[in-house]
């Protein structure tokens, strides 16, 4: 039995008119990393929370946030640390991995006390050295923090899809 092509044809036609809907783009990929999409309707709901708090934040700077935490995540987990959420567990990775790492010496306190006087506007050292410690420590963790995302980028596959985020 042979089956005439205009059959075959138009049985096509129908065959794509029925899947049409089935084409439909549901959302777009920003970026990968290593096998983790991040999507662009999570980058645009991302950007529009955190311009919010931040009104002169870019949506590149945003995604790139993005990227560095799902970077430190699969760490985490690598590690096998575990937390309650996402946020509990960079936490934890970071007070171990990172702060706990982290020392500051008299000295350095010190130093940057006389480099700030005028800020502190008289204040003597001990008043304020709890202030000093906990910005100093902040600074550090975040530098060596930026650092360890720095060298875990080096091993992750990361791409980022389209310009202009």
């Amino acid at each position: 039995m042979r089956i005439h092509p205009v059959v075959i044809a138009s049985v096509i036609c129908t065959l794509c008119i029925a899947l049409q809907g089935y084409g439909e783009l549901i959302d777009r990929v920003a970026a990968f990393v290593d096998d983790q999409a991040i999507t662009l309707s999570e980058l645009n709901e991302t950007f529009e929370r955190t311009r919010k708090m931040h009104a002169d934040i870019t949506r590149k700077e945003v995604l790139d946030t993005m990227i560095n935490r799902a970077i430190l995540l699969k760490e985490a987990k690598r590690l096998k640390l575990e937390a309650a959420n996402d946020d509990e567990l960079l936490s934890e990775y970071i007070e171990l991995k990172v702060r706990s790492y982290v020392r500051l010496n008299q000295e350095a306190l010190e130093e940057y006390y006389r480099e700030n006087l005028a800020e502190f506007q008289g204040a003597p050292f001990e008043s304020v050295r709890e202030k000093i410690e906990e910005y100093l420590m902040e600074r550090e963790v975040n530098k060596t923090l930026k650092q360890q995302i720095d060298e875990l980028k080096k091993k992750a596959y990361v791409k980022i899809n389209g310009e202009g985020w």
